[in-house]
């Protein structure tokens, strides 16, 4: 039996999540990445108290199939994006596409018509955000930067960047670079 719970994916989260399983006597295979796998039924008491109690957290059971699906699609987007050392270079639809087992098509239009944007959007404002972090780490030009997410120039992701942020690559590396030095001179 799986169990879907909506968190980030942190040691915080997994340790909450293992944690209450415990208490209720749950037994689990994976506590992974907004999933849970259990090994047995779970009464609707059990179900009720973990609900209740991952909530205290700030963790959400989800046991809307809609939500559900938004979730592992957002999971996939995520997964793919910041913690896979390889971004694929296949069509992201044909991805998320084959991942989910799911017709893109009718994974797009769900989550359009949850989220009040599209797939493509997300996956934009993800990369974006990864850029972000690439740029104040400071380990990669924005030329290797752009060839690790694929994108087909340093000129497509700077307007991307620019289109998102309303700024352009290297004037917000400066910008966070200045705050962090007025912050330790503080």
């Amino acid at each position: 039996m799986k169990l879907y719970i909506k968190y980030m994916v942190t040691i915080r989260c997994k340790m909450v999540v293992k944690a209450e399983l415990k208490k209720l006597g749950i037994h689990y295979v994976i506590v992974d990445l907004g999933k849970v796998e259990i090994l047995e039924d779970i009464t609707q008491e059990q179900y009720d108290k973990l609900k209740v109690n991952l909530l205290k957290s700030g963790l959400e059971l989800l046991d809307d199939k809609r939500s559900i699906l938004i979730d592992k699609i957002k999971n996939v987007i995520i997964e793919m994006i910041h913690y896979s050392d390889n971004i694929p270079q296949v069509n992201y639809s044909n991805f998320i596409s084959e991942k989910l087992g799911y017709d893109y098509t009718y994974l797009s239009n769900i989550f359009s018509e949850v989220k009040g944007i599209t797939i493509q959007q997300f996956i934009i404002m993800h990369k974006i955000e990864y850029v972000k972090e690439l740029l104040l780490y400071d380990e990669l030009n924005l030329t290797e930067i752009s060839y690790k997410l694929h994108y087909s120039s340093v000129a497509h992701l700077s307007n991307q960047f620019k289109k998102v942020t309303g700024l352009s690559p290297s004037f917000y590396k400066q910008l966070k670079q200045k705050r962090l030095g007025n912050l330790e001179n503080l």
